[in-house]
């Protein structure tokens, strides 16, 4: 199985997010391989930590955007939810949300790891 079909399986919609890109395979695959690492999942889960919940929408408002961009559904859709209870400003376990994203962000980063294209 290639990574297209693993990030199918995992519940991303590659054709939309190969859309977005161009049709530009290796473009997109590098982008998305870059998901895992991005600071805003760090600064979601301290700001979520330190109850800082303007800074824990910020962050992830961006990683929505990012997720939203590249077609990676499954985790923009926990993504989305978590950035509208927070800009309604929900009394939520957002700990328990966030660690939800954290393990679908673990997943892709496995799906990633060692794959050339």
């Amino acid at each position: 199985m290639n990574i297209l079909e693993k990030l199918d399986s995992f519940g991303a919609d590659t054709k939309d997010g190969l859309n977005r890109c161009c049709g530009m395979e290796t473009f997109y695959i590098d982008l998305v391989k870059r998901i895992p690492g991005d600071e805003n999942f760090r600064i979601l889960e301290e700001a979520v930590g330190n109850k800082d919940y303007k800074a824990a929408f910020e962050a992830a408002h961006a990683l929505k955007g990012v997720l939203g961009n590249l077609s990676i559904t499954c985790m923009y859709d926990k993504c989305s939810y978590i950035t509208e209870m927070l800009r309604a400003g929900e009394d939520a376990d957002y700990k328990h949300e966030v660690d939800q994203l954290l393990r679908l962000r673990d997943g892709l980063s496995e799906i990633c790891a060692g794959e050339d294209s």
